[in-house]
Order: structure tokens, then C-alpha cells, then sequence
């Protein structure tokens, strides 16, 4: 769920944390400072649910007539794929708000900062986020990590080539709801082969079955296929079809939810199936990753439309903790001078010491090879952004040659990292 929304100078009051008979006002600011619209009543209920209250902040103040709440932020505990494939605590930070009679006094700044302190003292090494504003988090240490994708497939023109072995996939319509086990089973075994996946929560699975009509902009019901080999449920593709008819007969779109696959030829079954629906012309797909290989088994790339937007924004909290929580894929020994106005513990310099099977990062009063702020750290850290790039931009800055091509080389990833939903 993305949420957040902006704000300056001028604190009114200090943040505190949310209390569960408050929780009704609290997020109706949220919902006010997104436009208002009310969400559904299930979609509401979840989040409900899913708030975790002793992890929520608010502002509150008091104007003489009983309070008003006037900002709001949350920090899921999430478990997120890094480099190596291990599972780091992660703050997924959420429900950002300021309210609009608010702005410009700091309201923001103010929740930031405490938020920061309190995932710093719980010890967990990163925060992450979506943002509504990309410009927004930057002055607070969050840097673009991840990319999806998004297409819009002609698929009355674009033929897709798949690979050996699909003749083996079975494909079956289910009831979404009557599989969704099966379906997370596929998802959590997909999680450790994929920077930027988390390890879902109880109660998160649900996210995928909301399916209020008013949602649905005109498509049918939540539909789901479930792939299988030999007995074995290899994935799933779940999706919606939207009607429509010409003057030259059906132009129906495939709207894509979800689709998750263990190898590739049940990738490729699943994504053949969606381009063969019956009565539809289009399939629109949201939120992939960018390394899929859909794109070089279809026929002419340019009539799927491909889109690329940020997606998954990262802050190392700890640096030495979150560097040596990864792997690198190739040796690395290199001295960062960081730069963290907002969260000073992480000034300084750090050394790095790394490869494929493990790493440490320490304090150091070596000389700095590379010089750049908490913010490069974060866009590099799950090896979508290369650090030689971000050095190329002027936002890294070489301090002994050769340095930032090592270093850009070992914090790369051989698989895109990807943000497989929002929060």
C-alpha cells in the first residue's frame, strides 16, 4: 500500500505512538490526506488487522477543543531477501500522512526522525518504502532500489515463443480463495531467490483475495489459474478480464494480478494462457520484474509497451550491520565514507570486506576509497542500481582508483531485485 504525503519546517507537536481506540481517527487523516475517497469495508477491516499499533506513530494536537490528529506513519516488521538470499528484518514504512492544514511546520521531519530512532533501537538494519512522491524521502536517506515493470501487450499481434517443457504443465481454473495455501506455498519458495521479496506475514496472504466490485473497473471477479507437474503445484497466475466490444468484434483486456512460477517452463505456460484468453486483445500487466523473461520470448516488443516506474525505495538504518547481512558477488575490500545527517551513527568511514559466501563491515580510520551518502548505499544495496552508474551521475565519488569498478561489480545481482506487492 502506497502511502505518503509531504510536508517543511515548524514542528507543532511531538510524535507518540498510536493507540488501538485511536486507531479509526488516525487512519481517517490518512485517508483524508489521499483525497478522502473511503476505502471499502473489507479493504478497511484488513488494514485494521494488519496495523501494527506498537510500531505506529501520530501526531496530535491539542487546539482547545479535544486534539486533532494531523499526522500519521507506520512501520511494518518484514523479513526482506537481500543479495545471498538471506532474510533481514526490515521496517516497511507506511501510512504516511500530513495533514493539508499542517504542511510546512515540520509534522513530517518530526515523524521521520522518530521513526528512525525507533527502528534503529529495534535493531532492525533497514527501512524500506513506496512512495506516492518520489522526491519526498531522498533528504531522509531513502534511495530508489528496486524497479518494475509495467506493459500493455497487443496480444492480437504479439506471439509469444516459449521453452521445452510446457507440454508437461497443467493448467486448471480454480476458486481463488480455495487455493490460496497452495498459492503462498509457491510464493515463500520464490522468496529467498529474489532481492527485494518479503516473506510474507500472517494475514498478508489475504491482500490478494480483496476483490470489492468497486475496484474492479468494469473487469469481472478475481479468476485464478494453478499450474501443475506430476501432482505438483508449480504456480499460479491470478487476473481479471475486463469486456469490451468494436465495430471489428471483442477487444477484452487480461488485467494481471499476480503470477508466480517455480521454473520456467511454467512461467511460460502461464503467461501462454494469458495471451490466449478467448474475446480480449490486450493484456495489461502491472508491477513485474524487470528481468522477466516474458520480453524475449515475445515477438515484437514494441507493441507490449514496456514501462518502467521506481518502485521500492531502501534507507540502511545500520550500515555496518545491513553491508554484511549480504553477499557480493565478487570479492570486495573497500573503505566508505558515508555521509548521514539525519541518523549520524552511520557517519564516517566503514570498511567492507566481502564475497560470495559472506561479509563484515566495521568502523575504520583507514583511508576512504569511495565517498558517498546513506542514500547511494541505499539504491545499490539489493544490486539493481550499480554503483558505477550512481558514480557516473556524480553521486559517488572515487576517492582511490579503480575502487568504484570493484566495488560496482560486487554489489551487483545476477536476478533483478523486485517488490512483489505493496504495503
Amino acid at each position: 500500500m502506497e502511502r505518503s504525503t509531504s510536508d517543511d519546517d515548524g514542528v507543532t507537536a511531538e510524535p507518540r505512538v498510536l493507540r488501538r481506540d485511536e486507531w479509526d481517527t488516525w487512519y481517517g487523516t490518512l485517508i483524508r490526506a489521499f483525497s478522502g475517497v473511503p476505502e471499502p469495508a473489507e479493504e478497511l477491516a484488513l488494514y485494521r488487522e494488519l496495523t501494527q499499533v506498537d510500531r505506529s506513530i501520530g501526531v496530535w494536537e491539542d487546539d482547545g477543543e479535544g486534539g486533532a490528529c494531523v499526522g500519521t506513519a507506520g512501520a511494518f516488521a518484514f523479513r526482506m531477501t537481500v543479495p545471498g538470499g538471506a532474510l533481514v528484518p526490515a521496517a516497511g514504512v507506511t501510512m504516511v500522512s500530513v495533514a493539508a492544514t499542517h504542511r510546512r511546520r515540520g509534522v513530517l521531519t518530526s515523524m521521520m526522525r522518530r521513526q528512525l530512532d525507533d527502528v534503529h533501537a529495534w535493531g532492525e538494519p533497514l527501512a524500506v518504502l513506496t512512495a506516492s512522491e518520489p522526491a519526498i524521502y531522498g533528504r531522509f536517506g531513502y534511495g530508489a532500489a528496486t524497479f518494475a515493470l509495467n506493459a500493455e501487450i497487443d496480444t492480437s499481434r504479439v506471439r509469444l515463443s516459449v521453452p521445452a517443457g510446457t507440454d508437461d504443465v497443467r493448467l486448471r481454473y480454480e476458486a481463488p480463495a480455495d487455493v490460496l495455501d497452495a498459492c503462498e506455498e509457491v510464493y515463500a519458495r520464490l522468496v529467498p531467490g529474489r532481492p527485494g521479496m518479503l516473506a510474507r506475514r500472517p494475514g498478508w496472504e489475504r491482500l490478494a483475495l480483496l476483490d470489492p466490485e468497486s475496484g474492479r473497473d468494469g473487469a469481472s471477479p478475481l479468476q485464478c489459474v494453478l499450474a501443475r507437474r506430476d501432482g505438483e503445484v508449480t504456480g499460479y497466475a491470478r487476473f481479471r478480464v475486463r469486456p469490451a466490444w468494436g465495430s471489428e468484434g471483442p477487444k477484452g483486456t487480461v488485467v494481471l494480478d499476480d503470477l508466480a512460477g517455480l521454473d520456467p517452463a511454467t512461467e511460460a505456460t502461464l503467461w501462454r494462457f494469458l495471451f490466449g484468453i478467448d474475446l480480449t486483445s490486450t493484456l495489461a500487466v502491472r508491477g513485474r520484474p524487470v528481468d522477466e523473461a516474458w520480453q524475449y520470448q515475445v515477438s515484437d516488443v514494441r507493441r507490449c509497451r514496456p514501462e518502467l516506474r521506481d518502485s521500492l525505495y531502501v534507507r540502511l538504518v545500520d550500515v555496518g550491520a545491513a553491508l554484511a547481512a549480504r553477499t557480493y558477488q565478487a570479492p570486495v575490500d573497500v573503505v566508505f565514507e558515508v555521509e548521514d545527517a539525519f541518523c549520524p551513527w552511520n557517519a564516517g568511514r566503514w570498511r567492507l570486506s566481502g564475497d560470495a559466501k559472506g561479509a563484515s563491515c566495521e568502523r575504520t580510520s583507514d583511508a576512504a576509497d569511495l565517498a558517498l551518502s546513506v542514500r547511494e548505499l541505499g539504491s545499490a544495496y539489493l544490486g539493481g542500481v550499480s554503483l558505477g552508474s550512481l558514480g557516473a551521475a556524480g553521486r559517488v565519488r572515487e576517492v582511490r582508483s579503480g575502487a568504484l569498478a570493484a566495488a560496482s561489480v560486487g554489489f551487483g545481482s545476477d536476478v533483478a531485485p523486485w517488490l512483489p506487492h505493496g504495503f
